[in-house]
């Protein structure tokens, strides 16, 4: 017996859409979203885009010179829950094309040079380990030393769950980079993108002399469905937005992606006292090495440095103080590895 069977397909013969927005569920051709920064043409919905893209955005044509790649997690506790920390890591970065979930450098943004330090919530969440502590303390660094502004682009779920308490030291070591550029009297600008939470939002991002957000992006340290659990309350509407942290006086201003270059370029100048580029480069050949500002701020980090190695339980303290000094020490641990591709501006404390 023979069996015929006939397959008809079906269809309402609509093409499907290239790309419909997650929060208006508007249609619109990918390349009109691309050409618009990733911004839906129809509500203003404002994607997440790679750390690359974002430098692209920003930064003036060719004026991008990253600093510290090889700097990389040495898996100092071994971590391993359903898979390996180190591949994890690795399909990260083949998922990215990035090393670590920050990338850092030296920029131009309106003819301003600055350090740039931009986070990728694509690598694994932009989660804050030693690495990106370690870049951002280096970033701070050489901003202070060469009396630049530093613009750090904050995207993270927190840290970094496979290093641990190595993690969390994250948001001190953060903190006293920042320390060290109020020090040095060198401006520093965030930008917070969405989302930014956890230890990144608690610790450097909020610390800076500007604070700016994008339109609709989350700002939270705990997440809304933890705290409504935890207070067994109704959270106010919009609670967490960038529109809302701006009304608590949390922000200093909320700005479209259209007009981010603009207005980091308008605060670079003002911060610098309002100099057109060419005069402040001259006066920068004129006076750079001079007076006693280098020389501070290095000694600023290595006291800094010296007391991360400070015992911090029981005993004799001064005992403690000089049996931990990193200068007695041979070999002391290690938890990033560098590479050595690029300088760095000093001493750091171990991330």
């Amino acid at each position: 017996m023979n069996v015929t069977v006939e397959i008809e397909r079906r269809s309402n013969g609509q093409p499907k859409p290239e790309w419909i927005c997650p929060s208006c569920h508007d249609v619109a051709r990918l390349v009109d979203v691309r050409a618009n920064l990733s911004v839906c043409p129809h509500c203003g919905h404002h994607l997440r885009v790679g750390a690359r893209e974002r430098i692209t955005q920003l930064v003036d044509d060719g004026t991008f010179r990253e600093l510290w790649v090889n700097v990389r997690t040495l898996d100092p506790l071994q971590f391993t829950d359903l898979e390996r920390y180190p591949d994890r890591l690795r399909e990260a970065q083949a998922k990215t094309g990035l090393t670590e979930a920050i990338v850092t450098g030296t920029a131009q943004i309106g003819g301003n040079d600055c350090v740039l330090a931009v986070m990728d919530f694509g690598f694994m969440g932009g989660s804050m380990g030693s690495v990106v502590g370690e870049k951002l303390w280096r970033s701070a660094e050489l901003a202070a030393d060469e009396d630049l502004p530093l613009v750090a682009v904050c995207t993270s779920g927190g840290a970094r769950m496979q290093e641990g308490i190595l993690s969390l030291m994250q948001m001190a070591k953060t903190s006293c980079a920042v320390d060290l550029l109020n020090e040095s009297g060198v401006p520093f600008v965030a930008v917070l993108v969405d989302p930014c939470t956890g230890g990144v939002v608690a610790s450097f991002a909020t610390l800076a002399d500007i604070c700016i957000a994008e339109p609709g992006a989350r700002l939270y340290f705990s997440g809304p469905r933890v705290i409504q659990q935890t207070t067994r309350e109704a959270l106010p509407e919009g609670f967490s937005t960038a529109e809302r942290n701006l009304e608590l006086g949390h922000l200093d201003a909320v700005v479209p992606r259209a007009e981010l270059k603009e207005r980091l370029g308008n605060y670079l100048g003002l911060l610098r006292g309002g100099e057109s580029p060419e005069r402040r480069d001259a006066r920068r050949r004129g006076s750079r090495g001079k007076g006693g500002l280098a020389e501070a701020t290095a000694e600023r980090a290595r006291q800094i440095a010296s007391l991360a190695w400070r015992s911090l339980v029981g005993g004799d303290r001064e005992a403690a103080d000089a049996a931990e000094d990193p200068s007695a020490r041979e070999t002391p641990p290690r938890y990033v590895a560098d590479g050595g591709d690029s300088p760095a501006p000093g001493p750091s404390p171990d991330a």
